[in-house]
């Protein structure tokens, strides 16, 4: 007999940092968990470390097809599609806008904005139906990650801070479309967390450094992890629309 869960949550770029802890979280929460990033191994490991109640689905969240399946996956597997969907999955890119290399920035706002953009489509049209006999019985969220660089521009990660930008535009504007439709938006805007980002950003060992000493100790992936939970957690008319988490000692971005 197939498992109930009060609630099902897509999590994209779960592999690793941020979106692993949410996975984690969500699943220790009693939540069926829906998981995918491009790396397989870690993706399953993580899998089998959350238990029963979480499907890997590996794959790049670029590909449309993948997308669609993220979704047919969760009805063959729960029972229903998912009325926790964090767009987590995407990419920093370090240097100013001087500097910027046009092909890597290219790449990252395909990953950054028109994936994420595509999958708040697909959530937002699978969610309002569902919502329209539902609440404010049940909640359904959409949970974006952006950054506080997306609000308070650095000129060391400018290209970076534009897709966070368009980000955060898709949020609200999701929000205003969907709020009044019973699906809630929620932008989560983390500070320097400590994981690999920086590393794939191509931020230099002396700068994540820096920023430790300077402004440790920095946040974890289980920060954030709880800021979603939290929000996830609200009853259905409680809409938590955007959380900004900074370490206490982050002053700037």
């Amino acid at each position: 007999m197939r498992a109930t869960y009060s609630r099902i949550a897509l999590v994209t770029g779960a592999s690793s940092g941020i979106g692993e802890a949410i996975a984690k979280k969500l699943g220790a929460q009693g939540y069926g968990v829906l998981i995918t990033a491009r790396s397989a191994d870690k993706l399953h490991a993580l899998a089998q470390a959350i238990g029963p109640g979480c499907v890997a689905v590996p794959g790049d969240i670029t590909d449309s097809a993948l997308q669609q399946r993220l979704f047919a996956v969760a009805q063959e597997s729960f029972g229903r599609a998912p009325d926790i969907v964090v767009a987590n999955a995407g990419r920093g890119l370090g240097g100013s806008i001087r500097e910027a290399n046009l092909a890597e920035a290219e790449a990252v706002f395909t990953l950054n904005v028109t994936a994420t953009l595509a999958l708040l489509q697909q959530a937002a049209n699978q969610m309002v139906p569902q919502q329209e006999g539902q609440f404010p019985r049940q909640a359904a969220d959409i949970v974006v990650i952006g950054s506080v660089v997306g609000r308070h521009i650095s000129p060391f990660s400018a290209v970076y801070g534009a897709t966070k930008f368009a980000v955060h535009s898709l949020a609200e504007g999701l929000r205003r479309e969907v709020g009044p439709k019973g699906v809630r938006v929620t932008l989560v805007e983390p500070g320097i967390v400590v994981s690999g980002f920086q590393e794939a950003a191509g931020y230099p060992d002396t700068m994540v450094q820096h920023f430790d000493e300077r402004f440790g100790p920095l946040l974890v992936g289980e920060d954030i992890a709880n800021a979603v939970a939290f929000v996830v957690s609200q009853p259905a008319h409680v809409h938590v629309s955007e959380i900004m988490i900074r370490p206490t000692r982050q002053d700037y971005p």
